[in-house]
């Protein structure tokens, strides 16, 4: 069992047990970090899936609370999740993302011009060293929007684009359980920008497709 997956089921016994209430308020994270046996890495990481399904209620500067619990509230989160498990045709359009994306990354080595190189080194930058998985998730779109657009194709960039939005959910839930999704990630995008970088465009092409392959490998996994 993954990591952040075990913290997650420690957070629950402790609201399905009662000891955590609708409107609780969590243990500050150092403490509750210990008392689970977590790193308080895996702690915030399982408070951030949590929160994304509106169990937990994260305030700034306040603390993180066990929401209302409420059936509405916690069936429109959920939907999220039913959906993404039972629609398998995300796994079609990864599948095609494997088939233009690589193309387009080919095209972007023999086409995008220095400042086009230097914009995407700079997307690669803006990304913080310790991400949320939003922040992760936005910085991977805007990443392979950029090269779509450096592929110099207007009709591959808006095939690209329209595939980014039903693969999106699929992304964030792979950052928020994988292990190692970000570093992943990461390594693979500065991979893809040092072969653009070098104008090796069959390097490119190949990076871009263990990249996007490697998601699709995970979602098959998932959806299995």
């Amino acid at each position: 069992m993954a990591v952040t997956d075990a913290a997650i089921d420690k957070i629950k016994e402790m609201i399905i047990s009662g000891e955590l209430s609708p409107g609780a308020r969590l243990p500050k994270e150092s403490d509750l970090a210990t008392r689970l046996g977590l790193s308080r890495n895996s702690l915030r990481e399982a408070v951030r899936a949590l929160a994304l399904i509106h169990v937990l209620d994260v305030r700034q500067g306040d603390g993180t609370y066990v929401t209302s619990l409420e059936p509405h509230l916690l069936l429109d989160a959920m939907s999220f999740v039913v959906d993404f498990h039972r629609d398998d045709t995300v796994l079609q359009f990864f599948q095609v993302r494997r088939i233009l994306e690589p193309a387009a990354t080919e095209l972007a080595a023999t086409l995008m011009t220095e400042p086009d190189i230097a914009d995407l080194r700079t997307i690669l930058d803006s990304l913080p060293t310790e991400p949320t998985v939003e922040e992760l998730v936005a910085n991977d779109l805007q990443f392979h929007h950029r090269i779509a657009q450096g592929s110099g194709n207007a009709v591959l960039c808006s095939l690209i684009e329209n595939l980014s939005g039903p693969t999106t959910r699929a992304r964030i839930w792979r950052g928020l359980t994988q292990e190692g999704a970000f570093a992943k990630t990461r390594e693979q995008h500065v991979a893809i920008c040092d072969a653009i970088a070098a104008r090796q465009p069959e390097v490119a092409k190949a990076w871009a497709t263990v990249h996007v392959a490697g998601v699709e490998d995970w979602l098959r996994n998932a959806l299995a």
